[in-house]
C-alpha cells in the first residue's frame, strides 16, 4: 500500500485535521517499530519497507502514538474521575503481537 493511501486511512481513523506531514512521520515511526520487531538484530533499515501484511498494524500503532501525544510517558493521571495509566511506556505488546520476527536456520 502506498504512503499516500496510508495517510488517508490514518486521517480517517483519527477523525481530525492533523497535518499529512505529521501523519507521515508517525507512520514512519510505527514502521520502524515493526521492522525492529521483525529484525531485532539488524542495525540499519534503509530501503526496507513494512510488508503489506503489517499495514493494519502500522496504522493502529500510528493512531495509538498520535492519540498519546502530550502524555507519552504518563504512568498515572487522575483528574475529575478520569484515570489514565500507561503500563507500557512505548506501545503495548498487544498491538505488536501479530508481528513475527524473521529468522533463518544455519546449516
Amino acid at each position: 500500500m502506498t504512503m499516500d493511501k496510508k495517510i488517508v486511512m490514518l486521517s480517517q481513523m483519527m477523525e481530525d485535521d492533523t497535518d499529512a506531514g505529521v501523519l507521515e512521520v508517525y507512520l514512519e515511526l510505527a514502521g520502524q517499530k515493526i521492522l525492529n520487531r521483525m529484525y531485532p538484530f539488524k542495525d540499519d533499515y534503509t530501503g526496507m519497507e513494512v510488508p503489506d501484511r503489517y499495514t493494519m498494524v502500522q496504522l493502529k500503532l500510528a493512531c495509538y502514538m498520535l492519540n498519546k501525544r502530550g502524555a507519552e510517558g504518563q504512568i498515572q493521571h487522575i483528574e475529575n474521575g478520569i484515570h489514565r495509566n500507561y503500563g507500557d511506556a512505548d506501545v503495548p505488546n498487544s498491538l505488536m503481537e501479530d508481528v513475527v520476527p524473521y529468522c533463518k536456520v544455519i546449516y
